[in-house]
Order: structure tokens, then sequence, then C-alpha cells
């Protein structure tokens, strides 16, 4: 029986994936499975949390394990799969849901952020805490690779895999964050205060990682900076260029405190130029993987084997949860 701790992520095919879901997670990832028992997933279902056009999903869901694949995770070391060919996910989800308390849920500051200003907004939207923490438990996954903006969503998961345990019996290892130290968030190119979004309406404050180059020198360029010239690390007052500076950091492998004693004196001016270097530099063999992977047709064996193990390991762990909440087996 293996000894290797099991990792369950996903990211929602609801957009491209950007620099941010690059450095903040894909990274991560690749590094993960080579340690781990990994699960990773194209999270379509909770993409449908708000309208999403029906070509544009699909269209996206290939394009994000693609990226996945490009990115360098390997189908033989990692499941890759999508969250709906999966049905575990949602039946859990729902069993996941009738243990969660209205309270919990409007305490969801994703949810208060996503919803604020709207006139109406979809049950989906406000109930996705728990399909998120089925995710999770079904794979009875050890730790998760997770963002600052996600750890509320896995104190959750906790929370409900406790409360299971304790109404039913031992069922659900509780789960672990995985939070890097270091790139774990990349911020907007437009405001160093907000996380770097691929559904934000404003194209210039993420770089898509199929942004062309001339793209991506033009939106680094127009990046903002704060006052000042001094290419100086320092979230608290100069979180602009901070931002930057962790982007050429994780694009190259050095320390900020490198990067920053490296443009001494330089000014905005010759730090961005070369920035946008780096980065054309990182993501171009990326996207030349993408290609030939898209143009071959081999993501779709790679998305039918991720699933084949996906259900193998969800559908124990399912089976052995409702067994444990009292339905009646399958062909009794």
């Amino acid at each position: 029986m293996s000894t290797k701790k099991r990792v369950l992520s996903g990211i929602q095919s609801s957009g491209m994936l950007t620099l941010g879901n690059y450095i903040g997670a894909m990274k991560n990832f690749v590094a993960l499975q080579h340690e781990c028992d990994c699960y990773f997933m194209v999270a379509d279902l909770h993409a449908i949390t708000v309208h999403q056009d029906p070509a544009a999903l699909r269209e996206q869901s290939e394009a994000v394990a693609a990226l996945y694949v490009a990115a360098g995770l390997d189908p033989k070391q990692a499941a890759i799969f999508m969250q709906s060919h999966v049905p575990a996910h949602a039946e859990l989800g729902w069993m996941m849901t009738t243990l969660t308390y209205m309270g919990e849920l409007e305490r969801m500051t994703q949810f208060k952020d996503k919803s604020e200003g709207k006139d109406a907004v979809g049950a989906g939207l406000f109930v996705y805490p728990p399909l998120m923490a089925a995710d999770i438990l079904l794979y009875n996954a050890h730790l998760v690779p997770v963002g600052d903006d996600q750890k509320q969503h896995l104190e959750l998961t906790r929370d409900l895999a406790g409360r299971f345990n304790q109404r039913y019996g031992e069922t659900f290892v509780v789960p672990e964050p995985f939070i890097p130290k270091v790139g774990a968030r990349i911020m907007s190119l437009e405001d160093g205060t907000k996380k770097m979004s691929k559904s934000s309406p404003s194209a210039g404050s993420y770089i898509s990682l199929l942004d062309a180059p001339e793209i991506i020198r033009k939106k680094i360029s127009r990046a903002k900076t704060d006052l000042g010239r001094e290419v100086i690390y320092d979230v608290q007052n100069k979180p602009e260029i901070s931002n930057l500076l962790s982007i050429y950091a994780q694009c190259t492998g050095q320390t900020v405190e490198q990067v920053q004693a490296q443009y001494d004196g330089q000014g905005y001016g010759a730090f961005k130029k070369d920035l946008a270097e780096v980065v054309v530099q990182t993501i171009e063999p990326l996207q030349r993987k993408y290609h030939e992977i898209r143009t071959s047709g081999e993501i779709r064996d790679i998305l039918r084997s991720g699933a084949e193990r996906a259900n193998a390991a969800a559908e124990a762990t399912l089976s052995a949860a409702k067994e444990a909440m009292g339905f009646l087996p399958r062909g009794y």
C-alpha cells in the first residue's frame, strides 16, 4: 500500500488560465506529482455557478486540461480529469450540502464578493462550497494546494469531514492546506492589491498563458507602478512594483532580493522591459507544447484515462459514505 500523501486540486474552466494560475498553482502541481499521489481536475461543474456559453465552456475545458499537461503535469504520474466525468462529485456534493448550515455559507467571503451589486444571484454560487468539500473528500486527500482566498472553503471542508465522521463514523480524511510560502498569489497588473483573475473584465489586468508575445510586452509596459522609480520589494508601500518583482523572481528562479539588487538604480523602465522578455521566455515553450497537444488530440485519451483512475477512487469513497449514512446499496 502506498505511503504517499494524496493531493487533490483543480482550476475552473471559466476562462483562459493566467500567469497567476501558472505561478500560484500549476508550478506547485508539477512539483507535487513527484512526491504525492495526485488528482488534478478541471472544475467544470464549479464553472457553471455563473452562466457559461456552451461552446466556450467546451473549448475552455479542453484548453485548461491541455495547459495542465503543457505546464509539466505527467498523466502517467497524476490523474488529470474533468470534474463532470466523475458523477460521484455531484452525488457527494449533495450529501455534503445537507450537512452544511446556512450561516456557514452566508459567511463565505467569495460569495459576498461575487454577488455584490447583483440583483439576482444563482443558488449554485451560494451552495458550491459543499461541492468543493466533496471534491476533496472523495479522494481522501491529505493535502490541498490552496491560495489565501480559498482557505475559508478548506476550513469548511475540514468542518464537514469532522461533522460527518462524528455523526456516522470515521469515513473521511480531514485534509490539510498546502500553501506555498513563495509565489502563492500573483496580483493584478492594474491593481497590486487584488489577485490576478481570469474572470476580470479588464484584459489588461492579467497575462493569459496563450497571449502572443507582443500582447505580453504591451500589458507589462502598461502595468501600473507605484510613485517613485526605485525597484524595491515593499508590499505595504509599493504593492505594484512588488508584484512585478514577484513575477520576475518566479519566472527566473531567482529570489526577490537578487532581482532587486540586479535593478538597483535602474528605474522602472529598464526593469519592465526585461520583465516582459522574461515572461515571454517562460510562456513560449508552454504555448508550443499546448498547441502540439491540441493538434494531436491526445488530450482526449489523457482525460479518459484520468477519469477512469479518478472514478475508481471516488466510487469507493462514495460507497463507504452512503453506507455510513444509511442508503441501501445498488442492486439491493
